[in-house]
């Protein structure tokens, strides 16, 4: 059985322009030591699916289908339930680390809490397990700057804060939504490491949410690309990145800048992502795609497997072949 689960994830919101569907249908499974990248531009349903999985999405959000952990659905239990594995088993690495961490409250207290609250610890075993934690993902002089408080951070050290927070209890699940966002390339780098090392020795799942493919390359086992809230494309990432077999999964990696190219221009995708509130109702992509016709704008593909490689999942009306030539055309 895998450890988490996934199965038809609807989430929508009552806005004032009527019901707004921001993830519909997604599906995927990770056993113990895997990482899931999910990637796609902003708005594109990242966030709401982990989010739903957490019980944290806003008030005017409502989730629908199932979210399995070790046999329990997340959606369904009550919210004293939820406490006991959110933050304990379940851990997530929120995307702005100075608007998650308390301002108000020292870094200490913020992760004593956490260790008091799931594993009874007292306040002094929680803060020598704490400083421990933030040894673990490289915090100099940790004895001294727990401390402080967030804003005497910098930012890639508040992003390794979060991660020692989510880290405190040795969860079996890791969601990571953004983590390296807005930081440089060489912190990138180390906080990438630090999953993998920590991925390594706890055995811990992680699923990646991302809109920068270098991040998922490094890291993740599966890719799941993500368009106006529906699965465009599935697999392994190997398949993902040296075979990919839709126009917006091409479109993502031709905006990747390659050395080898000389610096010449990016392949820029045309246009702006959707009105989630007027989506056609067709494929979502329809509008952008290069390959797009008239069918794709009425007819919503399917997600089936593509048929020599039933690892992968594609919704297109083209077929692989065009796909493929396609990418030859951008050089991918």
């Amino acid at each position: 059985m895998p450890l988490i689960e996934v199965n038809n994830l609807n989430v929508q919101f009552e806005t004032p322009d009527g019901q707004v569907t921001a993830v519909n249908g997604i599906s995927f499974a990770l056993d113990k030591g895997q990482t899931l990248g999910i990637v796609g531009e902003s708005g594109s349903g990242k966030s709401q699916a982990v989010l739903a999985m957490m019980g944290l999405l806003a008030i005017n959000g409502r989730a629908s289908g199932q979210a399995l952990f070790d046999g329990q659905d997340l959606l369904s239990l009550p919210a004293n339930a939820l406490n006991k594995i959110r933050g304990n088993r379940v851990a997530m690495i929120f995307q702005d680390p100075m608007t998650s961490l308390n301002p108000y409250l020292t870094v200490e207290r913020q992760m004593t809490e956490v260790l008091e609250f799931h594993k009874g610890m007292t306040r002094s075993q929680a803060r020598a397990r704490s400083v421990q934690a933030l040894d673990a993902v490289k915090i100099p002089e940790a004895a001294r700057r727990i401390g402080m408080y967030p804003h005497e951070f910098s930012g890639g050290m508040r992003q390794r804060v979060m991660i020692a927070m989510a880290l405190l209890c040795e969860p079996d699940v890791l969601i990571a939504d953004e983590p390296t966002t807005a930081l440089d390339v060489t912190v990138q780098a180390q906080i990438i490491a630090l999953l993998r090392d920590l991925q390594r020795d706890h055995g811990t799942a992680i699923v990646m949410i991302t809109h920068d493919l270098g991040v998922v390359a490094g890291l993740c086992d599966q890719v799941m690309v993500l368009y106006g809230g529906r699965v465009m494309e599935q697999g392994s990432a190997e398949s993902i990145f040296y075979q990919p077999t839709h126009p917006y999964t091409v479109g993502l990696l031709g905006a990747i800048p390659r050395l080898e190219q000389g610096g010449g221009a990016l392949v820029a995708i045309p246009g702006a992502p959707p009105n989630m509130a007027r989506l056609p109702s067709g494929c979502p992509f329809c509008e952008r795609c290069t390959l797009s016709e008239a069918r794709c704008l009425n007819t919503r593909p399917a997600l089936s497997p593509v048929s020599d490689r039933p690892d992968v999942l594609r919704a297109c009306h083209k077929s692989v072949a065009e796909v493929t030539q396609h990418a030859r055309e951008l050089s991918l």
